[in-house]
């Protein structure tokens, strides 16, 4: 169509280039990018793509074991926030019941903040790794670090963008549970295929920022392969606008050699609407037998960060929308209770918990009397 939009595209060379013109260049892009589709590509990232197959083999090679085998690497009791994450498990908030078609793997490629990690051990807790596997875990971690480089290279843009400091956003991510997820998306079958089961429900993430180096789709005979089809993959809904009210369903197909950033919740927050959180859907292909790997890094605020509008974003509007302040940490508890990965009980554990104290005292003074 000739209205379909256009996602912009930032060399992550022009965001810190001492050409003023080609800096600037790059932050209106950027800025447009992440306020109309809350998702941009990036050049010259320097992901390389052998390590990334490298990768992706040893993923395989993972997931291809017995079920049996995985399960002694899935921690339920943290929130599937390391290891193994079965298919069936995660769920969008709004996706109406039906889970993700999915299995994943989490880890952490950076440094965790220790006092973070005796107040959220279920988010801040060390990796656990598959035996027999140093591939996985060396290309894992390497990759991992990386796009998390890229993420806060963006991040500088990004305030520089708004007219703010440039670490006015790295600085509230130091130290945060920053995690990376690779997924295989589940093969459907013949009497699947075409019912309205999809790899990914709509949804926006909750962090800060998303980073996708891409994936790579396999034949039913377990070769890489190109896009099944046309109409499958990743789809982003754009800003709402008076032509638009429920905003644009548009295809994410990044360029060749590019990557794809998204702005999570948390970032829409902070900015009081000015960048939008992606919704955002992955749909299976029209035939049978095909599955697909990834990855997704996330970048965190750290727990102990106020979420709210910052000082330039508190107009009224963004006020009614995003009160009341709240932690970070606190608000990835709740989101991870939301999609099911955390369980309920978790939110009775907030705030204070030491009733039974008085309880305790009373009961032994009424005993003495």
């Amino acid at each position: 169509m000739s209205d379909t939009p256009q996602i912009p595209i930032v060399d992550l060379q022009d965001l810190n280039h001492p050409n003023k013109a080609r800096r600037q260049g790059a932050t209106d892009a950027l800025k447009e990018a992440f306020g109309v589709y809350g998702l941009v590509y990036i050049r010259n990232h320097g992901i390389e793509k052998e390590e990334l197959d490298a990768f992706y083999r040893a993923l395989l090679d993972f997931t291809s074991q017995p079920t049996a085998d995985k399960e002694a690497l899935s921690r339920p009791d943290l929130w599937f926030q390391r290891g193994w994450t079965p298919p069936n498990t995660e769920r969008a908030v709004v996706a109406g019941g039906q889970p993700d078609f999915k299995e994943c793997y989490f880890v952490a490629p950076e440094k965790l903040d220790p006092v973070a990690a005796a107040q959220y051990p279920q988010v801040y807790c060390d990796n656990i790794w598959p035996e027999g596997n140093d591939a996985f875990r060396s290309h894992y971690m390497n990759i991992g670090h990386q796009l998390h480089e890229v993420g806060l290279s963006l991040l500088r843009g990004a305030a520089q963008a708004l007219g703010m400091k440039p670490y006015t956003f790295e600085l509230r991510v130091d130290g945060g549970p920053h995690v990376t997820r690779s997924l295989r998306y589940l093969p459907l079958g013949a009497d699947q295929v075409n019912t309205g089961i999809l790899w990914g429900e709509e949804h926006t993430d909750f962090n800060l920022l998303t980073l996708l180096p891409g994936g790579r789709f396999i034949t039913p005979q377990g070769d890489w392969c190109g896009r099944p089809d046309d109409d499958c993959g990743l789809y982003l809904r754009t800003r709402p606008s008076a032509e638009h009210p429920n905003g644009q369903m548009v295809q994410g197909k990044a360029p060749a050699g590019c990557i794809v950033a998204q702005v999570g919740q948390q970032l829409e927050i902070l900015t009081g609407g000015a960048f939008l959180a992606t919704p955002h859907v992955i749909k299976a292909p029209g035939d049978p037998g095909y599955s697909r790997v990834s990855m997704a890094h996330f970048i965190h605020l750290h727990a102990h960060q106020m979420l709210f509008p910052m000082e330039p974003f508190l107009s009224q509007e963004a006020i009614k929308a995003y009160s009341p302040p709240v932690l970070a940490g606190t608000y990835g508890t709740k989101t991870l209770v939301d999609i099911g990965l955390a369980p309920p009980e978790t939110l009775s554990q907030m705030g204070y918990r030491h009733y039974e104290r008085l309880g305790s005292i009373r009961a032994e003074e009424d005993a003495q009397s």
